[in-house]
């Protein structure tokens, strides 16, 4: 069993919550994967000039360079952690109202890709193993010509 960080558990079950609930939207800083990590907060959205950006602004740079978290994440991450939300979920990144974007947004298959997305980046930042692979259910092992066993974990 992988052990995970307080930041990881408490991002994947507010993601897994805001899913479930129907509180998760590409569209709005208060509602996707940020502000969700961020308890519905939209102050995140000061630390970059575009939503879907890359680019720290001042406030940004000023609160990366003292060493700031917000529920953990540095204003770098939660800004890697948004972009890749969003074009996960099919949209041209930064937004804005000329660039492409998915007819359905809210789409729970959309979302499914980018909630995906997210959560094997958090795992990678905390260094674990991706908690949604469910490759491990079907690893097989051979014992004998006609017997097979099936490893869970």
């Amino acid at each position: 069993m992988t052990s995970t960080s307080t930041r990881l558990d408490a991002a994947i079950k507010k993601l897994y919550l805001a899913f479930h609930n129907n509180t998760l939207n590409p569209e709005c800083c208060q509602q996707c994967a940020v502000g969700n990590i961020l308890d519905g907060k939209e102050a995140w959205k000061h630390l970059a000039d575009a939503h879907g950006g890359l680019q720290l602004n001042y406030v940004g740079r000023v609160h990366q360079n003292l060493g700031r978290t917000f529920n953990g994440y540095t204003p770098l991450e939660l800004l890697k952690i948004e972009h890749l939300f969003l074009k996960a979920c099919g949209f041209e990144v930064p937004l804005h109202h000329k660039n492409k974007k998915p007819a359905h947004p809210t789409d729970k298959k959309i979302l499914f890709k980018g909630l995906c997305a997210v959560i094997a980046f958090l795992c990678a930042l905390d260094g674990v193993k991706n908690v949604m692979d469910y490759t491990a259910l079907f690893d097989t092992k051979v014992l004998s010509k006609n017997t097979t066993s099936i490893s869970l974990l």
